[in-house]
């Protein structure tokens, strides 16, 4: 059977477009080799693919990428089957790259972010101008490339002249869950949700200070990152460990039913840099997928999506206290959360993946047919 290979450097077990990507790949009739990395406490990866996930000695800094992508390298040079290499991101495509070359294999970019322009690279011109070397050397060289949103598609074409077409980082159908279980461990009246990386730039500082003033309310802050230990001292040290719950990474079906279960969802992050400015957050399409409304920040792409369908507000303060008052409005309207269901209704049929997917096989066949 003819096989794609798809290189992530996450352990693949939380990265949910990869794993609708495989499953609309698997339905065309390919063999799909999911590789990535295993992380300690790494939860499972996504079941019914081959899976390859290396150790690393190296957990985080230049060594970590150079070793990654040289072990990748050597992986993927001698698989065999392969007809498509799949890139995902910035940090594999060098070695997806260079196998491509010398084995006269496509290759496949899928961008989930502006990588040189995320905020970890802002204050670290050296390391953002290895890594925007590395972009420029090989980018302009690729036949077609997919991004999450229409601002970074139109960014990489416009600087290298590459094609790269739109596939929006939206969930499968679903529909919402309860469980009773839950809603006895947490009686609060209200719930409200971040979903995702605990890193900079989020507005996760944001959200845990504006929980001051929330007496009524429970704030999940689940998944995990660079930050999680600051932000844990930061709600014990406001004295919030009542109203703010850390429940770590979980499955995707774990975590749908937790998300289900909220009355809010949050997408806050911060204006630093093009990265997070063209954001279109998969979280996003999680709450909608949940029927959950949404406050996000004022950034053009997920606050033109919330407007256009209607179901949730742009954040319209970021001092902590507007913040809790804008969420205490939208939480205790009835009206707007009537009129919200029904938007979300109606956004939940349209940003689906079952919508979105057909771009992906017609990109993979214009590509194979290359």
């Amino acid at each position: 059977m003819k096989t794609i290979t798809i290189s992530v450097i996450n352990d693949l077990a939380t990265d949910q477009r990869v794993g609708r990507m495989a499953e609309t790949l698997s339905g065309e009739g390919f063999e799909i080799q999911l590789i990535g990395r295993r992380l300690p406490g790494s939860l499972p990866p996504p079941a019914g693919f081959r899976v390859r996930r290396f150790r690393m000695l190296f957990r985080r800094g230049p060594f970590f990428y150079v070793f990654f992508n040289i072990r990748l390298f050597f992986y993927l040079l001698f698989r065999s089957k392969v007809v498509l290499y799949t890139a995902v991101d910035l940090d594999t495509l060098p070695a997806s790259y260079l196998a491509a070359r010398i084995r006269r294999i496509p290759i496949l970019y899928d961008s989930h972010e502006y990588f040189t322009e995320v905020p970890e690279l802002a204050d670290r011109p050296r390391t953002r101008g290895v890594w925007k070397k590395i972009e420029a050397l090989i980018v302009p060289h690729l036949s077609l490339g997919i991004a999450v949103s229409d601002h970074i598609a139109t960014a990489y074409q416009e600087e290298y002249g590459t094609g790269f077409i739109t596939i929006r980082n939206v969930s499968r159908s679903g529909k919402p869950e309860t469980d009773d279980a839950f809603s006895s461990a947490y009686p609060s009246k209200y719930r409200v949700i971040y979903q995702g990386a605990l890193n900079m730039g989020r507005g996760l500082e944001l959200m845990i200070d504006a929980m001051q003033w929330m007496q009524d309310t429970v704030l999940f802050i689940v998944g995990d990152g660079d930050i999680r230990d600051e932000l844990q001292e930061r709600v014990f040290r406001l004295k919030l460990t009542d109203r703010v719950v850390f429940p770590g990474r979980v499955p995707p079906a774990q975590l749908f039913s937790i998300t289900s279960q909220c009355h809010l969802g949050l997408s806050l992050e911060e204006d630093l840099g093009l990265n997070y400015r063209y954001a279109l957050p998969n979280k996003i399409f999680d709450y909608i997928q949940a029927r959950v409304p949404v406050l996000c920040s004022d950034l053009p792409e997920m606050a033109a999506l919330i407007s256009s369908h209607g179901v949730g507000e742009v954040c319209r303060s970021r001092e902590p206290a507007e913040l809790a008052f804008q969420m205490k409005e939208m939480l205790r309207d009835e009206t707007k959360r009537v009129e919200w269901k029904l938007y979300l209704e109606e956004a939940a049929r349209q940003l689906c993946w079952e919508n979105e997917e057909s771009k992906l096989k017609e990109v993979v066949s214009k590509i194979l047919a290359t």
